[in-house]
């Protein structure tokens, strides 16, 4: 059965509204689906999440969960997951990616937790930055992730996601 989603985007308990917004409205626009992950630092009625994902936030296939398990159980048993993180030493564009796989990013804060970091070790991707910059906004890591998916999806899959 083919995945209606090309992929799923997780956000572990993110902080930023206008982050938040930006990857939905990303996840619009690759027919993504976006995973909240409690506890979030807004309200998913907060006014800066409206404007960063504009009008397209009722196209969003979107869902909040209270925890990993709940993830875990809610995901087809077929999706790869990739976390994405700092401290990985494979860069993502090594990383061979299929529609329905899973990218997980952490909080703006604080990342990915080291129990999460720790069990999924093999499956852990980084972005390439210069050592003078500490991080990516959270925003920019999805959108160069995904469309780096897309790409590789779009080309092996002969574009079955895209009219």
């Amino acid at each position: 059965m083919k995945n209606k989603n090309i992929l799923n985007i997780v956000l572990f308990q993110p902080e930023i509204p206008h982050n938040t917004g930006a990857v939905g409205r990303t996840c619009v626009a690759l027919g993504a689906k976006l995973w909240l992950i409690r506890p979030l630092g807004f309200r998913i009625t907060d006014k800066n999440l409206r404007r960063a994902g504009l009008d397209y936030w009722k196209f969003l296939e979107w869902e909040i969960l209270d925890d990993w398990d709940a993830l875990l159980a809610k995901l087809p048993d077929t999706s790869r997951y990739f976390f994405f993180t700092k401290t990985a030493t494979c860069p993502y564009i090594k990383a061979t990616f299929s529609p329905g796989d899973t990218f997980i990013f952490g909080s703006e804060s604080n990342g990915l937790p080291p129990s999460l970091l720790e069990k999924y070790a093999a499956q852990r991707l980084r972005i390439p930055i210069r050592q003078e910059t500490r991080s990516l906004n959270l925003s920019v890591s999805v959108g160069i992730a995904a469309y780096e998916a897309w790409r590789q999806i779009t080309i092996l899959h002969e574009n079955t996601f895209f009219p």
